[in-house]
């Protein structure tokens, strides 16, 4: 069972080791471009499709299929790193993507390295696209056969967290150490367009007015996580790009909004988010906050903070949190009546009453990672990083319906469409 708690002794090793790799490549420069690979024609789709959830564990490098209702069921496990050993020989031959690789796991990855952050599946369900953190870079694999269909590089040295369309047929995903958000064509892995962003982007969000919203975090692995200190960790702002012609439309700096609030004290690096179906205001998370914030898109002013519970056990030293994280994970239920907060570092997650901000029951959870919504809407699941399993909760009651196991250190979990008859790729 992997540590809820990093030493505090280890954000300063990484700040080191950061620095070190930082000065390496203060010269060089990384551009992500399309690596075809075999085309995935062996097996055509089945004639339907049935929904599943993508669970990414990390540290595994694998990605578990479960039923996206009922029971969560596991159905099967997608192997995404079968290139492990090729990318391993261009790491361990390029000094400096060694030493980013080396920063990746002492640091965001504690220990580990972290193989997949984000999944989603194409339009027609016969492929899962996967970003990988230590190896930089999104593949398109074939749930049939489990082989690569494409390759994209990004720009740098980690690649982050992904959004993709609302038609399905584009995929946003972070470049964290190059401030760039890549937008590809989901089948083929080209390169439609990218934009600049704050300092290491983050969430990214597809609205449906046309936009695209990147939430950037700043630096998360220095030990310098002190309220005062709070201005070392970089230019964090909301980048909200026209999807289309990935044009600037607008950018948002938090801490502006912050201070007009009355709550100068917090940080303005916005974790996870969710709209209200109607996409007018905006609820997030921010660094070392156990809580949320409810901000008006229309009126560009935050309007509500919720402070939830803290456990007990939890170190009050921040360079404990991992990355900075106090609470990370939120969705909102299809309704919009109710929140789903994950709790990360204080081992619960709660529904919250939209209308009151009142929490429900708080759920045990370990280390819980991520938030979203079930295929019939009716539950929020998290996933349980310290525990190895996935959870429902149901949003109605706030508590818990099941329980499924998974693999080593799930994180994002996403729903998809895949072939009916789908229990695995072949030969695994």
């Amino acid at each position: 069972m992997p540590s809820l708690r990093t030493s505090s002794t280890r954000p300063r090793r990484l700040a080191a080791a950061l620095a070190a790799a930082v000065a390496l490549v203060a010269t060089a420069g990384g551009t992500g471009s399309a690596v075809p690979g075999p085309a995935a024609t062996e097996a055509p789709a089945a004639a339907g499709l049935r929904e599943a959830m993508f669970v990414g564990n990390n540290w595994d490098g694998t990605a578990d299929v479960i039923a996206a209702q009922g029971d969560f069921h596991r159905i099967g496990r997608v192997n995404v790193i079968p290139d492990k050993e090729e990318r391993l020989r261009e790491i361990h031959l390029n000094p400096i993507k060694l030493a980013f690789f080396l920063g990746v796991r002492s640091g965001p990855g504690e220990g580990h390295d972290q193989f997949v952050d984000d999944m989603y599946a194409t339009p027609d369900g016969t492929s899962m696209v996967v970003s990988r953190p230590s190896f930089a870079d999104v593949v398109s694999l074939d749930l049939r056969t489990g082989r690569v269909n494409w390759r994209f590089p990004v720009a740098g040295y980690r690649a982050d967290h992904m959004a993709v369309s609302p038609d399905g047929t584009r995929v946003a995903v972070s470049a964290s150490t190059a401030n760039t958000v890549h937008v590809l064509d989901i089948g083929t892995g080209r390169e439609i367009g990218s934009f600049k962003t704050g300092d290491k982007p983050h969430e990214n969000v597809f609205t449906s007015d046309g936009l695209l919203w990147n939430m950037s975090i700043g630096e998360v692995t220095t030990a310098l996580d002190a309220p005062w200190l709070d201005w070392t960790k970089g230019d964090r702002r909301i980048t909200v790009v026209d999807a289309a012609t990935f044009k600037t439309v607008r950018v948002i700096d938090m801490r502006e909004r912050l201070d007009a609030f009355g709550r100068g004290d917090l940080s303005d690096a916005v974790r996870p988010v969710a709209f209200t179906p109607d996409e007018k205001k905006l609820y997030l998370q921010v660094s070392f906050y156990n809580g949320l914030l409810e901000y008006d898109v229309t009126t560009d002013r935050i309007t509500r903070a919720k402070v939830l519970p803290g456990n007990p056990k939890t170190d009050p030293d921040r360079t404990t949190w991992v990355n900075d994280s106090r609470h990370h994970g939120l969705s909102m239920s299809p309704d919009g009546s109710k929140l789903c907060v994950a709790g990360t570092m204080d081992d619960y997650a709660t529904v919250v009453d939209r209308a009151t901000l009142q929490e429900g029951p708080l759920v045990e959870a370990s280390k819980p990672y991520w938030a979203t919504v079930s295929g019939d809407g009716r539950s929020c699941v998290i996933s349980e990083s310290g525990a190895d399993r996935v959870t429902a909760i149901d949003f109605a009651t706030g508590r818990r319906v099941a329980s499924v196991d998974v693999g080593d250190h799930p994180q994002r979990v996403r729903l998809a469409r895949i072939p009916a008859d789908w229990a695995g790729p072949t030969g695994s």
